[in-house]
């Protein structure tokens, strides 16, 4: 009896140990699982981005909305002005108007051009006496002329002003034929509008039904947003 129970532990023994040995063993797979979440973890994420991006360029009409960031940097460089007045006084009581409600407010100009003029001109010539005496030549002949006195042309000799090309070219070449050497410029028409710029912390307070209450008492009233770098300070 005792050696069939020696025999039976031994037998046990041996079927433990072979069982032990043929499974997995835990130091030798943890290591591995590691590895591979270090390895793929990276390319799962970078997966996931490159199909999200897929899908939305998919998606027909719609395309990819700007980044806040991107949004920001627009309005910064953007400024909400009112009005585009010819004068200074509308301008001032729109001012006055958007004050009075609460709204920060201040009166700027902008420039704008409409059409071109082409002026027929002699250069300014080696001094402001070499000018004149041409100006009094000019003028004992019975040719309109007029004597520049600012800007890159100063000292130069006006001969006249054309709204169209056609004619101020047709004038210089009478004048070359009489012994003169004029020039045609074109240059813009250029005017002051005046606008009151909305300060940024108020133009969530400038909406439709207060620009149609502004409209009741400003007719000729306009909004734009605007590039603010040409606005200039009205003061």
């Amino acid at each position: 009896m005792r050696w069939l129970f020696l025999l039976l532990l031994l037998m046990n023994i041996g079927l433990f140990a072979w069982q032990h040995r043929l499974a997995p063993s835990g130091s030798s797979e943890l290591p591995l699982l590691a590895r591979q979440a270090e390895g793929g973890g990276e390319r799962v994420v970078q997966g996931l981005t490159l199909m999200a991006e897929a899908e939305a360029e998919a998606e027909a009409g719609r395309p990819r909305p700007k980044s806040s960031v991107s949004i920001a940097g627009d309005a910064a460089a953007h400024c909400l002005v009112l009005g585009g007045f010819d004068a200074v006084e509308r301008a001032r009581q729109l001012e006055q108007r958007l004050l009075s409600l609460d709204v920060g407010a201040r009166m700027v100009t902008t420039e704008a051009s409409f059409g071109a003029d082409h002026w027929v001109y002699i250069p300014p010539l080696a001094s402001r006496q070499a000018s004149l005496r041409q100006l009094r030549e000019l003028q004992a002949r019975g040719i309109d002329s007029y004597l520049i006195t600012e800007g890159e042309l100063a000292n130069g000799i006006l001969l006249g002003v054309f709204p169209r090309l056609d004619s101020a070219v047709s004038i210089a070449e009478k004048l070359r034929g009489a012994g003169y050497e004029p020039q045609v410029r074109e240059l813009p028409r250029v005017y002051q509008e005046y606008w009151v710029r909305v300060g940024r912390e108020s133009q969530r307070l400038v909406d439709d039904a207060m620009l149609a209450r502004l409209s009741v008492d400003f007719l000729d009233l306009k909004h734009q947003l605007i590039s603010c770098r040409g606005l200039h300070s009205a003061e």
